[in-house]
């Protein structure tokens, strides 16, 4: 055959011939394994002999002469090259081919239904990559649809949008050239988008899968706010999972498709099993390892299994840099909105609620973006947009995509951003962490930019602090060596409820499995670099804040120093306890996620440490490195003593010096007396790192102190300190200043490590 080649006979050198899109699938189908509808691919040539056979090339040249340069006469331009190519007529030998082709594909069934894709010359190349060029269609059924499916398809080779994108690339519009896929259509029960990476943060640990019912469009097109899954590549295990609202889905019609509401039962399950989810993941994998880089990846599901039906590399994170940008909000206001994030980035400006691409002329540059959702026909404002909110959509939506290409956030699936949003209103778009915040007014922030080859490497480790599991993958990138102390209040926080009214109701489970959940977004941002999680540290009065909380907390005059840490989890909160136990467990075995190691706080006595480490054990928490807080007196002054039961200590700092110096941290009057660098207070810290390094045990400091005080933090590595963990907002300054002290103490050959 002159004009087609089957998916089986293409591979990625034919990129030429039919397109990025094509390559892919012939790449997949002989190299990867992994399962593909069978197609064929219409060439390049087969698009020449069309345009040849109807004098095209050159009415089509003589139109894009006319298109002016601020592109004002784009749609007529762009409806008049359209307009030829529909009206030409197949030439007889390409028509054959085609139907040929067709009918082999259907086999003795006959007519069966496919997808026909267009796929250009310049689209899913690594450096050139934009959501939606071309146009595809589903559910293609008979010879008549097909040869007009894949006329239509060669027209959207001269949309609006994709003139204006090889306008804007530079690229001639006549050496670009169109491919047409024809690939046996999945029934799809579940369909939607994979990414070999964290889509927003460019992490590599991940694998992001996005579904919803039905047929996949809705998801691409930003229809529809889909389920997300989260699974770590070197485990391959589920991390996380969230339920889209999934409101409707694309389903098959007697020709093409049509929308259709999601029944109640299925809006409320996932349209994939954690099995299934798995099964996705290792095949992303696959592609993913064949490939050599980051994969964006379409699949369906039907009877038979999942399909890989599209793959593309992901270009936003081509290009590698050592430069690290971090976004700081330095005020806060009303939250008057929230969404998916996208970004991790901060812009503000005013409010344009654009309803219709034909509203795009009210748009002016530097706006934030307001509409329902987004499509290709959307990019001229779209890139002179400071941010992006939209009412539908999830993380692989048309409106994520494109932002993350531009470098601007973007908050999608607010579902009422168009409702509650109006045109003029100053707004500041918070896209720091996984939920996006919509802030009245202009809020200021920094932006800090770091090049993170020039920092240097220390011998004392550095490690960061973290609550908010949310923000863990963004700060995971940072050049530090893991978590010195993951605080569990935050995720306990978000749950809402007190542990023990959640027993009392029978929500155990529910306890269980978010707690885990939150944890294991840590453990799997740094995996494999070690992750401290330090068990809930809530005073009474916090506890008692919770829903249901003040049913079981006493009140108590001075909470900081009452029933808090330790004591609770081996008296009447030791249900409670049990649970937080249950969900590391789940964590370390489950999710296999070894390198989260538990830390006790406020563990006064050694009778305390002995009971809370009974209660781990029958959980099933054994041969696992248990760390203890050092900040009671008592733990310095039995440091001996507790090194038998844990294998290392970790510095809280501000409860050290309470309670070493008597005073109250929360008491203002006393503020100016309160002193980390206080003599008393480093003596009691030299003593703990002397005795627990005696005995072989590790030293490690939580706090912001060792980042202001450079006397402090001085005295820490002069004593030997193995590592210290502050807020990540101060992790590379610290590191640049401990280099700073060691290098001045080697020089001076104080420095023995």
């Amino acid at each position: 055959m002159k004009y087609v080649l089957w998916f089986d006979e293409i591979s990625r050198k034919d990129v030429p011939l039919v397109g990025g899109k094509n390559a892919n699938l012939g790449e997949m189908t002989r190299k990867t394994g992994v399962p593909v509808p069978p197609g064929f691919a219409i060439t390049t040539k087969g698009y020449d002999r069309f345009l040849d056979e109807n004098n095209l090339k050159s009415r089509i040249k003589e139109a894009i002469k006319r298109l002016d340069k601020n592109k004002r006469n784009l749609s007529k331009i762009g409806r008049e090259i359209r307009n030829l190519i529909l009206s030409g007529k197949f030439p007889d030998d390409l028509k054959k081919e085609i139907i040929d082709s067709y009918k082999k594909l259907s086999g003795k069934s006959g007519n069966v239904a496919v997808a026909v894709r267009s796929s250009a010359t310049a689209e899913d190349l690594e450096d050139a990559s934009f959501a939606g060029q071309q146009e595809s269609y589903l559910n293609v059924i008979g010879e008549r649809d097909l040869l007009n499916s894949v006329k239509k398809c060669m027209a959207s080779l001269f949309t609006d949008r994709a003139i204006s994108y090889r306008e804007d690339k530079g690229f001639d519009h006549f050496k670009v050239k169109l491919s047409v896929g024809v690939q046996k259509l999945i029934y799809s029960k579940s369909s939607g988008v994979m990414f070999t990476l964290d889509p927003d943060s460019g992490h590599r640990n991940f694998i992001y899968i996005n579904g919803s019912w039905g047929l996949g469009d809705y998801i691409v097109q930003g229809k529809v706010n889909p389920d997300g899954f989260y699974v770590l590549k070197q485990t391959m295990t589920i991390i996380s999972k969230t339920l889209g609202s999934k409101k409707i889905m694309e389903v098959r019609s007697k020709r093409g498709v049509k929308k259709k509401i999601t029944p109640k039962k299925m809006r409320e399950s996932f349209c994939l099993s954690d099995d299934e989810v798995i099964k996705l993941a290792r095949y992303g994998k696959k592609i993913e390892d064949y490939y050599g880089r980051p994969m964006d990846m379409e699949w369906a599901k039907d009877e038979n299994g999942i399909w890989m039906i599209q793959a593309r590399p992901i270009t936003v994170y081509a290009k590698a840099t050592s430069k690290i940008r971090t976004y700081v909000l330095k005020e806060k206001s009303q939250v008057i909105l929230t969404g998916q994030s996208i970004g991790k980035k901060i812009s503000s400006g005013e409010v344009n609620v654009i309803r219709s691409v034909k509203e795009m002329s009210k748009f002016k540059k530097g706006q934030i973006l307001v509409t329902k959702e987004t499509d290709p026909d959307w990019e001229p404002i779209m890139k002179v947009a400071s941010a992006i909110i939209t009412d539908r959509g999830g993380r692989t939506s048309h409106a994520a995509i494109v932002s993350r290409e531009l470098g601007i956030p973007a908050i999608v699936g607010t579902e009422k951003g168009t409702k509650v949003l109006r045109s003029g209103q100053k707004v500041t778009v918070d896209c720091t962490g996984e939920k996006g915040r919509v802030w009245k007014g202009l809020l200021k922030f920094d932006v800090k930019e770091t090049d993170v080859k020039k920092l240097p490497k220390t011998k004392t480790k550095i490690y960061v602090n973290v609550g908010i599991p949310e923000r863990a993958m963004t700060q995971s990138l940072l050049p530090v060596d893991g978590v010195g102390l993951a605080r569990e209040e935050f995720i306990i926080s978000s749950i809402g409820e007190h542990p023990l009214s959640m027993i009392k109701k029978g929500k155990e489970k529910i306890f269980v499995d978010k707690l885990a959940e939150g944890i294991a977004k840590i453990g799997a941002a740094f995996y494999p670099r070690p992750v401290i999680l330090r068990f809930s540290d809530f005073k009474t009065n916090e506890y008692a804040g919770l829903k249901g909380g003040k049913e079981f907390e006493p009140k108590e005059n001075n909470p900081m120093i009452g029933w808090r840490g330790a004591s609770r989890y081996i008296s009447d909160f030791e249900p409670a306890f049990r649970l937080e136990c249950r969900a590391l467990k789940k964590v370390r075995d489950e999710m296999k996620l070894k390198n989260v190691m538990p830390m006790i706080p406020f563990c006064r006595t050694i009778e305390e440490a002995k009971g809370v480490l009974k209660i781990m054990r029958e959980e099933g928490l054994k041969n696992v490195d248990v760390f203890v807080m050092a900040e009671i007196p008592s733990n310095v002054i039995l440091a001996d003593k507790f090194s038998r039961y844990f294998s290392g200590f970790s510095i809280g700092s501000n409860d050290l010096t309470q309670l070493t110096l008597g005073i109250d941290r929360d008491n203002q009057k006393l503020s100016k007396t309160f002193n980390e660098r206080d003599p008393a207070v480093k003596r009691m810290i030299e003593m703990l790192i002397k005795t627990a390094h005696k005995y072989g045990k590790k030293v490690s400091i939580c706090g912001e102190a060792p980042s202001y005080f450079e006397d402090f933090t001085r005295f820490l590595v002069e004593k030997g300190i193995d590592s210290i963990s502050v807020n990540p907002e101060v992790a590379l300054e610290t590191r640049l200043l401990v280099h700073k002290i060691e290098s001045r103490m080697a020089r001076n050959k104080k420095f023995k490590r």
